[in-house]
């Protein structure tokens, strides 16, 4: 199938099949990231504008790298550096990306539909880094990517989502697209955490770190976004890892060939502990490194690209 969507916005309004088509895609780039020279060149004359609205590392730099490795121009903009500082509305923020002539925009922004709302108003294809509580698809997709490359297939995979499901976009955006291929999704956190409208989700729902752990084939450990949370929904960071972290002994109840996968950054010692982070059941640094390739593919089918292609 050919990539047909201006935009990237959603994971939850993707079809399995582009959901593949995007998988498929990045795996020559997996390849090419492992040469010598790692720059092809089908964004030569491109732009692609990094627009961040909430600070960012990982996500930021990643991207950069994807456009850079495909030969694309790159820019970046900050809140603290830009016209928004000055009252700019992201209205007048869209329509002078337009006269920059920019062919993609990747973009997070705090509030949910953010990015959607910029994509319905620029001709430029729009790339959702993340907004508000919503969605990260690319994070999605880069973890999809990496699970492809450790489990035969993920029609009946188990995969337990552990922490603050509420404040998490990296939880919605996985939710969807495990389901879609059809793996089984749990998730596991305090009631404080877990969004009010969590039945409608298509997920099972535990409160018991110790009980959901045991038959699942990847255990998925969240963040805690310090930064987004309200004081007291729990009572405190030692209650959570007594209950929620993955440890040495609570590794000890998974199976033997349980994965475990975290977004990043780490809380070393709250999510999880060094030793499990660092450890044999852990594909974390593979998930950073796929992340660029996912990235690339991304850009690469925005831009029209086909997966058949051969890519020099």
């Amino acid at each position: 199938m050919e990539w047909k969507r201006k935009d990237l916005i959603t994971i939850e309004e993707l079809t399995p099949e582009e959901i593949n088509l995007i998988l498929d895609t990045a795996e020559p780039f997996k390849e090419i990231l492992r040469r010598n020279i790692k720059k092809v060149p089908p964004l030569r004359g491109r732009t692609v504008l990094n627009l961040f609205f909430e600070p960012s590392t990982r996500t930021s730099a990643s991207f950069s790298i994807a456009a850079k490795r495909l030969s694309a121009e790159t820019m970046s903009i900050s809140t603290s550096t830009s016209s928004v500082k000055k009252g700019e509305t992201l209205l007048d923020t869209a329509r002078n990306l337009e006269a920059m002539r920019v062919d993609m925009v990747v973009m997070r922004h705090s509030c949910e539909g953010a990015p959607k709302f910029l994509s319905e108003r620029i001709e430029a294809s729009v790339i959702n880094a993340g907004d508000g509580n919503h969605e990260h698809p690319t994070q999605c997709l880069l973890d999809l990517s990496t699970l492809r490359e450790n489990v035969k297939t993920f029609k009946g995979l188990k995969v337990l989502i552990v922490g603050d499901i509420a404040h998490s976009r990296v939880a919605r955006s996985n939710i969807w697209g495990l389901t879609k291929l059809g793996a089984e999704v749990s998730v596991c956190a305090p009631p404080t955490l877990l969004p009010q409208n969590i039945e409608q989700l298509p997920v099972n729902v535990y409160y018991n770190m110790d009980e959901a752990i045991r038959d699942k084939d990847v255990i998925y450990l969240l963040r805690i976004q310090r930064e987004r949370q309200k004081v007291g929904l729990f009572p405190s960071t030692r209650e959570y890892m007594n209950l929620f972290s993955m440890d040495r002994d609570r590794l000890k109840k998974t199976k033997e060939d349980v994965i475990i996968m975290h977004p990043g950054p780490i809380n070393r010692g709250v999510e999880l502990d060094g030793d499990v982070a660092d450890g044999k059941h852990s594909v974390i640094l593979n998930q950073v490194t796929n992340g660029v390739a996912v990235r690339m593919a991304v850009l690469y089918l925005l831009n029209g690209g086909n997966k058949d292609e051969k890519i020099i």
